[in-house]
């Protein structure tokens, strides 16, 4: 971990980039837009929306706690808007009760569409694993070094509202499960239940639903979009954004080990462990595996790339142990994780409606990525888009001459007009 490239200080340069300009865009410019909050009015103490679960379990999507914010700093924009800060409840990846926390901003300015004002689902890239980070209170103006508040506004600023999860554990003591995807899936979905039920919102029930994300964004967005049939088959799902989404783990995780960006893997092997503690792993680590857990959680994203530049996960445990040797490893019940990290494959068991298939998706999917990607292989991202268009999915590819950071900002006003068009029932480019 001692030596690091001319390349690879590039690489870190970059995306410490990526948030001080977040910081300094937000500091140039303050949205014009937000209305004071109403008094009475969703007005639970800021604490409250990151409170863990004390009480009797909430229904997916029911509102628990609310917060109107009259701010977002990230969120530069001269559409009015209305924003608020909520705790929903929603399902873990296991079928159990969970509580999460959001961000919903509606536009002041008429919807002069057809139908009711359309609702976008956006699911934030990386931001580490601790509730410090969390998308809600980087949006609200703490700690930041979260980088897509120009995408909010491009939303915004066409008219559609905005839901935006923060994911899963990301309340107070608990850890973000990192790239897993059903808890990501469920978190998205649930918040677009949750908007129509916020105190003096016009987030419209019955609203289409675009759902966008980029990288774990990614990841996210394609896990909704394939569990919204099974999951929330009330919602009128009209089209997923997904950018380089990190389809394969396995694949993934073989590209980042030993890399500039190796805390992607630190943060992924903690999120499949804290959604499976039965599995084997606080006992394989050593004193700097120990220390490398504590410094993920306590770090967000530029901290984190940081941090864990150029790391190797067998230098973490006592035995020195390979990728592959840790995916032979069993828990209790049999469980591998091999078997852990293949469940949280996209594209495996997808299908069109009517087909049978696990997934059923009614709807096209927008899929891309930058050419020079360094964190997600092209492999990975070619597999998933195969495996789409040979259930029949209509999907859309597109590549940008750019590396992972730039290709969520390249993408943005592509990306906008897709999913315009799919509000506006336009026939979906097919590219497979």
């Amino acid at each position: 971990m001692s030596g690091r490239s001319a390349s690879g200080r590039a690489a870190i340069g970059r995306v410490a980039l990526a948030a001080v300009c977040a910081l300094a865009g937000a500091g140039i410019a303050a949205p014009a837009a937000a209305r004071a909050a109403t008094p009475g009015v969703c007005a639970a103490a800021d604490a409250d929306i990151y409170r863990p679960p004390d009480g009797a379990p909430a229904a997916p999507g029911d509102v628990i706690a609310c917060r109107e914010v009259g701010s977002l700093p990230m969120v530069v924009t001269s559409t009015p808007y209305r924003a608020w800060k909520l705790r929903y409840g929603s399902t873990d990846g296991r079928g159990r009760p969970a509580v999460v926390a959001g961000t919903v901003i509606e536009p002041l300015t008429p919807w002069t569409g057809p139908g009711k004002r359309p609702v976008v689902a956006f699911v934030p890239g990386t931001l580490g694993i601790g509730p410090q980070c969390a998308f809600s209170k980087q949006l609200a103006g703490e700690y930041q070094d979260a980088y897509e508040g120009a995408n909010l506004a491009a939303l915004l600023d066409a008219g559609y509202a905005v839901a935006v999860t923060d994911g899963a554990g990301y309340l107070d003591g608990q850890v973000h499960p990192y790239v897993v995807g059903a808890d990501a899936g469920h978190a998205v979905l649930d918040i677009v239940r949750a908007a129509p039920d916020l105190p003096g919102g016009g987030v419209g029930a019955g609203a289409p639903v675009g759902i966008w994300g980029y990288s774990e964004g990614g990841a996210g967005s394609l896990w909704a979009g394939q569990l919204a049939a099974s999951y929330a088959p009330e919602l009128d799902v009209v089209g997923v954004a997904a950018g380089a989404a990190p389809a394969d783990l396995k694949q993934v995780a073989a590209n980042l080990d030993g890399g500039m960006f190796a805390g992607f893997l630190v943060d992924a092997v903690i999120g499949l462990a804290s959604t499976h503690p039965g599995l084997p792993f606080d006992e394989l680590l050593n004193d700097r595996g120990r220390e490398a857990v504590r410094d993920a959680e306590s770090l967000c994203a530029v901290g984190t790339v940081t941090r864990f530049a150029g790391a190797r996960f067998t230098d973490y445990t006592k035995d020195r142990l390979t990728l592959d040797q840790i995916y032979a490893l069993k828990a209790p019940d049999g469980t591998t994780w091999s078997e852990v990290a293949d469940a949280n494959r996209l594209g495996v068991g997808v299908g069109r409606p009517g087909s049978g298939a696990r997934h059923e998706i009614g709807f096209p999917v927008l899929q891309y990525r930058g050419l020079l990607d360094e964190v997600i292989p092209a492999e990975t991202a070619r597999a998933n888009r195969q495996a789409y268009c040979a259930a029949g999915i209509p999907t859309e590819w597109t590549a940008y001459a750019a590396d992972h950071l730039l290709g969520d900002s390249l993408a943005v006003r592509d990306t906008v007009t897709w999913l315009t068009d799919r509000f506006e029932g336009r026939t979906a480019t097919n590219d497979c």
